[in-house]
């Protein structure tokens, strides 16, 4: 391995997942049963809510952000306008110049539908590019943005579908050793159910959420025929509601992910239509396998009186295909106009995460009429 790779490799880690056909040395970070990706930020929960929950999200009440997770929660969008803006620092405990932001707008269509557009933008710091001898030849700062619009649209009462398309730009590498920068463009589709409940004396809500999330052609970083899969994604959940009282509620979500690509030791060569289909089938050790490629998140949330929120969620992931396991705390403030979330991932000395022991953030701005009261708009 020459002194390029060396010193990418050792100035940022976390790097190798995204450049895995630049180097052989992939397998060594990533453990050979992990389902790796091309952009992988792409499931990476950008906002502070959910961040705070665990990154449950495809259920959970419609906000601002919404789209990331699903976007038929768009047609029970509440607020004329909204806009957020989500900053989360990455690696902060090595480097401090690497970070994930996300900002994102909602505008109501009509009584029962909306549109959305939001930009994702991944800095992944500067590195010092050397040649074999060791001598600098250029510095440069890798970075990978999506840019994303979404539809989503009541069928009644109760149900709603949506779809979203992005454009995805990733330039790791500054075109050394004949690579260049990977670009595609990706689908998602959505459905999401809402029913409020009354049992006994007391109001609940039910929610349940499904998509497939960057449904889209491979991505190429150099001249030759090899090309990544993007992290196509089949995500379903729920959201229980209870209202305690007139002035506090708890919800309770649950998400499952998988991702609809190659398992590793299957055929990385077969069409993306295929491989969505076969990821259910495709894993060398059978359906025992597959289902440790599903990814479980669950998230509680407390609400006082709409105005102040507290959360608290958990990541799993198998111990065979990745072994990312963390808990995470939240906290949010509500006003007519404006909010703020943030969120915290627990150290665990057992695994590290590049968010680990950092804080993230995301400021909400609501304008126009509301049709009805919502926590979270």
């Amino acid at each position: 391995m020459n002194k390029f790779f060396k010193s990418l490799l050792v100035a940022f880690p976390v790097t190798t997942l995204f450049i895995s056909h630049l180097s052989n040395a992939q397998a060594s970070f990533t453990g050979s049963n992990v389902v790796t990706t091309a952009v992988p930020v792409l499931t990476i929960a950008p906002d502070a809510r959910s961040a705070g929950m665990g990154d449950v999200g495809v259920a959970i009440s419609p906000d601002v952000n919404a789209s990331f997770y699903n976007p038929a929660k768009l047609g029970f969008i509440t607020t004329d306008f909204s806009a957020s803006a989500s900053y989360s620092p990455w690696l902060r405990n090595i480097i401090n110049d690497m970070s994930i932001s996300y900002v994102s707008a909602v505008k109501k269509v009509n009584e029962r539908a909306s549109f959305s557009a939001s930009l994702l933008y991944f800095d992944l710091g500067d590195i010092q590019f050397t040649d074999n001898q060791g001598n600098p030849v250029q510095q440069f700062n890798p970075k990978e943005y999506t840019v994303s619009l979404a539809y989503g649209q009541q069928l009644s009462e109760n149900l709603s579908l949506g779809v979203g398309a992005r454009f995805i730009h990733s330039n790791l590498s500054a075109g050394i050793n004949d690579s260049r920068p990977g670009n595609s463009a990706a689908a998602d589709i959505g459905i999401y159910y809402t029913k409020d409940l009354t049992l006994g004396a007391r109001n609940y809500n039910l929610a349940l959420g499904g998509n497939i999330s960057n449904i889209g052609a491979k991505i190429a970083y150099t001249n030759a025929d090899r090309k990544d899969f993007l992290p196509t994604n089949l995500k379903l959940g729920t959201a229980f509601t209870m209202e305690l009282d007139p002035y506090n509620t708890l919800t309770l979500a649950v998400d499952a992910n998988k991702l609809l690509v190659p398992s590793q030791g299957a055929n990385f060569g077969q069409s993306v239509p295929s491989a969505i289909f076969s990821s259910f089938t495709d894993a060398p050790g059978g359906f025992s396998e597959e289902m440790q490629e599903v990814v479980l998140n669950t998230g509680l949330e407390y609400w006082y009186n709409q105005l102040f929120a507290a959360r608290l969620g958990y990541f799993y992931e198998s111990p065979e295909k990745g072994d990312r396991h963390y808990l995470s705390l939240g906290l949010g403030i509500r006003t007519q106009k404006f909010g703020l979330d943030a969120a915290y991932l627990v150290p665990n000395q057992n695994r590290t995460s590049p968010l680990s022991n950092t804080i993230r953030f995301t400021l909400h701005l609501n304008l126009g009429t509301e049709d009805t009261t919502s926590p979270t708009e």
